[in-house]
């Protein structure tokens, strides 16, 4: 129950895009237009009794007045979830307390006929444009693809080890009841994937073992391309149909297995610090988006993750939600979700928040990193996110390469096995374990105790580099007088097999 003093608190704040005062009941038509604008918008209360200046005044309030107000209500269209509080002033007046919610499922509203929205404390007519893409946005919310049946799916084609991870993990998350059964159909049933019995097509993305031929969305795309074009050489291709939190995880581990990691010694410590191009949580941040927002009712659509020599690419099929714009990923903007059944199964997991602060956690991790942020775009129905960050080229390029005999070997290296171990020589063992950190080429040169620098160029750096134990820190600018060189990955691993306690390694 509403009390004056609630009232007078309310009234002293003033008008503002969630409050509205009205002196009587004879302004009931604009007390309907601002209604209609608030349950538009983030909803918001109009009192009437209260007066521009946040006065009490109140009014009297009749049999007649009730009926004036009922009469009020039926010219909105679909009927409007208003509520109405009488809070009596003691001097045989009340103010009337008329709240309405934010009910953006079932919007737009009108209010004889115009739509109307709320910008500050003003109330104006809905510009045309934007009422006809909030019909648009209302027909998804009750129609959405997501929601509508699976085809030819049954409960026994998901993934239920999946399924109960995530009924563990939400749980664990304290964002489903300890209480919900292990049975599969009931997890769904609580997850909204399970409606009236049906399997949903939400249920069949995030959980689903077969794809083809009715569900060829669920494709994962990986690339890494020699160069900085998309025409540049296929060095890994990878395609596949998979459900959504395995795309997820897969397309971690391939980035964890495809991006060169860097080593440097912090200043003040003993211990080797491996670094990737982009910081991981600012990848998996944008994976999961990619995943969770795009347009699935393509049956075209797809994840894509591109590496280039300067660049990595995240790729989804499926324009902004209405009311979001590229420039406004890097502000504060609110959470518009595509899928929020798909969403709320990520959430519920404790993958992702609800809040719309993804891409503002991505360009924050990026910035302690010290790389710029990513760049977001959307063309022809696909959104782009790129990190602009040198990978480096596939091959110790500028360096009199390519040479006749010599291996060429990706930077990025696999990892080293008693099956796969490069023949190192003497010469590159040197060098390998004189690298702490990274090191100019005079100053690797001088760290080995050699004068002949084209007897070091061929017996040790060129070797070390085509073996991939070794790489360049602007492997786009070999010559640049900046150049430094860094242990690959690969190289880091030989160094931890073969050095002894004196460091002798190969030597």
């Amino acid at each position: 129950m509403t009390t004056p003093d609630q009232i007078a608190t309310w009234a002293s704040t003033g008008e503002s895009d969630t409050l509205e005062f009205k002196r009587s009941t004879a302004e009931l038509r604009r007390t309907g237009e601002t209604l209609c604008a608030f349950l538009n918008g983030n909803g918001g209360r109009v009192l009437i009794g209260v007066g521009p200046d946040g006065k009490l005044v109140g009014q009297q309030v009749s049999d007649s007045t009730l009926r004036d107000i009922a009469a009020m209500l039926t010219r909105f269209e679909p009927a409007a979830p208003v509520e109405m509080d009488r809070v009596a002033l003691g001097n045989g007046r009340e103010v009337l307390v008329l709240d309405a919610p934010a009910a953006r499922q079932s919007a737009p509203f009108v209010f004889e006929g115009k739509p109307y929205r709320r910008v500050g404390s003003t109330t104006s007519v809905m510009p045309q444009q934007a009422y006809e893409r909030a019909l648009l946005d209302r027909s998804h919310s009750l129609h959405r693809w997501e929601n509508q049946p699976a085809v030819n799916v049954r409960l026994e084609d998901l993934d239920h080890e999946e399924i109960l991870r995530t009924r563990e993990t939400a749980i664990a998350q304290r964002r489903l009841s300890a209480g919900t059964p292990m049975h599969v159909g009931d997890i769904l049933d609580r997850l909204g994937l399970r409606i009236d019995g049906q399997i949903t097509q939400a249920a069949q993305i995030l959980y689903g073992t077969r794809f083809l031929p009715y569900y060829p969305q669920g494709l994962l795309k990986l690339g890494r391309f020699r160069g900085t074009t998309i025409i540049g050489d296929i060095l890994d291709n990878k395609q596949e149909h998979m459900h959504a939190f395995a795309m997820v995880r897969e397309a971690i581990a391939w980035l964890d297995r495809t991006l060169p990691l860097a080593a440097h010694f912090p200043k003040g410590s003993i211990f080797r610090e491996d670094r990737q191009p982009v910081p991981a949580e600012a990848l998996r941040e944008t994976i999961v988006n990619a995943v969770i927002h795009r347009d699935y009712s393509r049956a075209a659509s797809y994840v894509a993750i591109a590496v280039f020599d300067d660049r990595i690419e995240v790729r989804s099929v499926g324009d902004f939600p209405t009311g979001i714009s590229a420039a406004m990923l890097s502000q504060e903007h609110s959470s518009i979700l595509r899928n929020p059944l798909i969403a709320g199964a990520f959430h519920r997991t404790g993958a992702v928040e609800v809040w719309g602060r993804g891409t503002n956690r991505v360009i924050e991790a990026c910035r302690r990193y010290g790389i710029a942020p990513p760049e977001y775009s959307e063309m022809g129905g696909v959104v782009t996110v790129t990190f602009r960050t040198s990978v480096g080229p596939t091959v110790a390029e500028g360096l009199d390469a390519p040479r006749k005999g010599l291996s060429q070997r990706p930077t990025s290296t696999p990892e080293v096995t008693p099956e796969v171990t490069p023949e190192v020589t003497p010469e590159v063992g040197r060098l390998m374990f004189a690298l702490p950190n990274e090191l100019g080429r005079q100053a690797l040169q001088e760290a080995l105790g050699l004068k002949d620098s084209e007897h070091f160029r061929k017996a040790y750096l060129l070797p070390a580099i085509d073996l991939g134990l070794v790489e360049m820190t602007q492997p786009d600018k070999p010559r640049s007088s900046r150049q430094r060189y860094r242990l690959t990955a690969w190289g880091r691993q030989w160094i931890d097999k073969h050095a002894g306690p004196d460091r002798g390694g190969a030597g």
